[in-house]
């Protein structure tokens, strides 16, 4: 692809930390160390995907891939909280298709303008001391750390958004079409591949119906197979409503005309067999200069024989899609963090405790204080944790990982 258009980019999100709680006391005049009052730090800020009609391409992720979300402030003492870190709202264009760049997984569809997808959560603010006093901890000496924000790798691919798809050989007179019948300018020479980049055109005819018309790069034989540039091609013809196959009625050195139909219907078929089914005008083009007789259709964008009526029928071809097809539904999926806590056996003496709740308790404590490796001891219990490892067969001296912290299990009496 040209410098200036970019369908295809990598994508790392780092989401705000969270700020630290605060450890504080009152000084009430002549008592030293009154109640806790430290606060809480604040929310790491989230970084959100937007689709946005007026961003053409991925462009502005191929040298600079790295989208970094503001941190919480750390909690203060008089029970003064952390103010949360701003969100982050990352623009792309309509039609762009996002997965787990190691996995593959789709995660979200963000077909229509305003489409918004959270890709990166910002962490949890940790809680000040004042949070944890009770009638037993009248005083409690820590706090909670703040939560890191989640960092990925994410996979972006734009899939165009358009009302027609312009789909022939190279050089078979899209880009002279798409000129003609639109205000898009698309770079024009007599060679093949001359087009390395999809072109947008709004076509506006007085009485008829507005539609968009994209100028697909010209495919060969086997691009379905990834010949050429096929895939990167052929995949912006999903989205169509309607396909116009435009063959070349000029060109002695290629195939005939009935020829290029075949081999153009059986790619498309190759690579997704429900292009098929959509609607389709089939039309020769370059009838000013023909050697091949057809009987179709026939344009010519020199003097502008049969645009019109060309025009008119994608105009009706495009409404009537419209009518029968829902708008493009953009898809955003959620899976939920595994709650609460699962054991995993790592071997005869090794187990790993997973879930976000049994991972926050000790990513958010100071596990170097004695009081704090106290309190994550009892949240650990209410989750219920020490009866799991139990029905898992852990007995005295094991060892227990949650995250990156281990520790030994002990039987309860």
């Amino acid at each position: 692809m040209s410098s200036g258009f970019v369908d295809e980019a990598q994508l790392n999100v780092q989401a705000g930390d969270g700020g630290a709680g605060c450890v504080s006391f009152r000084r009430e005049g002549p008592v030293a160390f009154g109640g806790p009052n430290g606060g809480d730090g604040g929310k790491g800020g989230d970084i959100w995907l937007i689709a946005d009609r007026n961003v053409a391409s991925l462009l502005a992720f191929k040298d600079h891939p790295h989208r970094k979300a503001e941190s919480g402030v750390h909690g203060q003492g008089k029970d003064m909280h952390g103010r949360r870190g701003k969100d982050l709202e990352v623009h792309v264009p309509e039609g762009t298709v996002v997965t787990d760049l190691y996995t593959g997984e789709l995660l979200a569809d963000l077909a229509n303008h305003g489409d918004r997808w959270m890709c990166a959560g910002g962490g949890r603010g940790g809680r000040g001391n004042a949070k944890f006093a009770s009638n037993r901890r009248r005083a409690p000496t820590f706090a909670e750390q703040g939560e890191h924000g989640e960092e990925k790798w994410l996979k972006l691919e734009l899939k165009l958004m358009a009302d027609v798809a312009l789909v022939g050989f190279p050089n078979v007179g899209k880009s002279t079409l798409i000129s003609v019948i639109s205000a898009a300018k698309p770079k024009i020479a007599n060679y093949p591949f001359t087009t390395l980049e999809p072109n947008l055109g709004v076509v506006r005819y007085p009485g008829l119906t507005e539609f968009v018309v994209a100028d697909i790069p010209g495919l060969i034989e086997g691009a379905s197979e990834g010949k050429g540039l096929g895939h990167q091609f052929l995949k912006h013809i999903e989205r169509a409503r309607v396909l116009c196959i435009m063959v070349d009625l000029e060109d002695i050195e290629g195939p005939p005309p009935e020829e290029q139909v075949r081999i153009l219907l059986h790619e498309l078929g190759e690579y997704q067999p429900e292009l098929l089914e959509r609607p389709r005008l089939v039309v020769g083009t370059k009838s000013d200069s023909a050697i091949f007789d057809w009987d179709g259709e026939m344009i010519s964008s020199i003097t502008q024989q049969g645009i019109r009526e060309l025009v008119s029928k994608l105009s009706e071809l495009v409404f009537e899609a419209r009518q029968s097809q829902p708008a493009n539904e953009g898809i955003v999926i959620i899976r939920p963090e595994q709650e609460g806590a699962m054991v995993e056996r790592l071997g005869d003496n090794e187990f790993r405790l997973q879930g976000r709740q049994v991972e926050r308790i000790v990513a958010l404590n100071d596990v170097t204080t004695p009081e704090a490796l106290t309190y994550i001891d009892y949240a650990l219990k209410r989750l219920g944790v020490p009866r799991m490892l139990a029905r898992a067969g852990a007995r005295d001296g094991d060892i227990v990982w949650i995250a990156s912290f281990s520790f030994e299990y002990q039987e309860e009496a």
